[in-house]
């Protein structure tokens, strides 16, 4: 066997390639976007928002609803209850919304990372 030039290996070569290869990194790589900070505030603020409506629909419900058959506090209780309840759940889906976006961005991210 004769041995070739590209069959030997050139160490400072591969250090300029190394090189280059993480400046090439280092530009595709994804800048974190200055609003995310904002965006997580935006999504926390959103389910505040739900969760208080749910609970101020289902009182307002419950109250006018006392008022009218005339057993307060009844009827304000249970729906201020079922208005709890409707706003976890809205806040849970909420959650849920927020979780698959963020596997859904990740895969894109890693695949240009390899």
């Amino acid at each position: 066997m004769t041995d070739r030039p590209s069959d030997e290996h050139d160490p400072e070569r591969l250090v300029a390639l190394e090189r280059r290869l993480a400046e090439l990194r280092k530009e595709k790589a994804p800048k974190p976007a200055a609003d995310d900070k904002f965006r997580q505030a935006d999504m926390a603020w959103r389910m505040v928002i739900e969760m208080v409506s749910g609970l101020g629909i289902g009182f307002g419900i419950g109250f006018g609803l006392d008022a009218l058959a005339g057993t307060k506090p009844w009827l304000m209780l249970v729906f201020t209850l079922l208005g709890l309840v409707a706003g976890i759940r809205v806040v849970i889906r909420s959650a849920e919304e927020m979780n698959k976006k963020a596997h859904a961005a990740a895969p894109a991210s890693d695949a240009e990372g390899k």
